[in-house]
């Protein structure tokens, strides 16, 4: 499975991401990848840790979560490429190439043997692991932190001041590729026997020599020289091939854009100030109104 991020408008911001397996293929794809013109600088492997125990701790997952926290990736499958890093697996990432090498780039990594990430997470699922896990992103943290804090009323510190911070989520939508199978077309020769009935005709000369005992005439033309020639014809069989053009077989790959309505929910902080020192009332997102008799 191969990640991509375009949620920019520049070229400079498109990233794939594709997972191996092994070293030795993850390096084959970089190698292959700058043969093709992309820079260097815009490829670079994650190496995973060894494959799990069951003493692998939190904190060693929550590592290789962090080491994606620089790429966009919807949490479910953030938490795919944590797994599979843990288990041992290589994570090649491909950023700022130009345009018009994105399908290269796609080719180049599905022909050196990335692996369908959806199909290994459910081989995962079936012994047991969750893609939700129990790691917990930075930011998740922060606010279960700032609800905690905001349970227990804190007095103003030293400097009086005291900070609560005013949080908005934005979502970001971002396009990921999914290889869907692929068409091969393959041509090879064979040979047929074949054959075919044929009428030959076939000419001999026959030399007759017969005793008569008959008066001369003097029609024969006699005591003169005299030669006489026959041919003899045989036909035979003559082979021949043509090769004719009786069918054509192209492949050739189409895009079409479609639109898809992407729904989720937003989570942002808000604040109800109270101030109990006169007649107001409290009122939500800061705003306190007066009440006048």
């Amino acid at each position: 499975m191969t990640y991509t991020d375009q949620t920019a408008t520049t070229t400079n911001s498109n990233t794939i991401t594709a997972f191996f397996d092994s070293r030795a293929d993850a390096d084959s794809a970089v190698e292959r990848l700058v043969e093709a013109g992309i820079s260097r600088s815009s490829v670079s492997v994650i190496e995973g840790g060894s494959a799990p125990t069951a003493s692998s701790s939190t904190s060693e997952s929550t590592g290789f979560w962090a080491s994606l926290e620089n790429f966009f990736f919807p949490d479910e499958d953030r938490h795919t490429y944590a797994e599979g890093l843990r288990r041992g697996g290589y994570l090649v990432t491909v950023s700022g190439y130009a345009f018009d090498m994105h399908d290269i780039a796609l080719d180049i990594l599905d022909d050196e043997g990335s692996i369908d990430l959806d199909e290994r997470a459910q081989a995962w699922e079936s012994e047991g692991w969750s893609r939700t896990g129990n790691i917990e992103t930075p930011a998740a943290t922060r606010l279960d932190s700032a609800q905690t804090a905001a349970a227990q009323p804190s007095r103003l510190g030293a400097d009086g001041e005291e900070v609560i911070p005013v949080v908005q989520e934005e979502l970001r939508v971002g396009k990921r590729d999914v290889n869907n199978g692929r068409v091969r077309v393959r041509s090879y020769v064979t040979e047929t026997p074949v054959s075919e009935n044929l009428s030959l005709r076939d000419e001999s000369v026959e030399v007759t020599r017969r005793t008569v005992d008959r008066p001369l005439t003097g029609t024969e033309n006699a005591f003169v020289d005299r030669t006489i020639e026959a041919e003899e014809h045989h036909e035979e069989a003559v082979v021949s091939k043509e090769a004719r053009v009786v069918e054509e077989i192209s492949l050739r790959k189409t895009s079409e854009q479609r639109d898809e309505t992407v729904s989720d929910t937003v989570r942002k902080t808000d604040v109800e100030i109270e101030d109990e020192r006169g007649e107001g009332t409290a009122r939500k997102d800061g705003t306190l109104g007066i009440r006048r008799d």
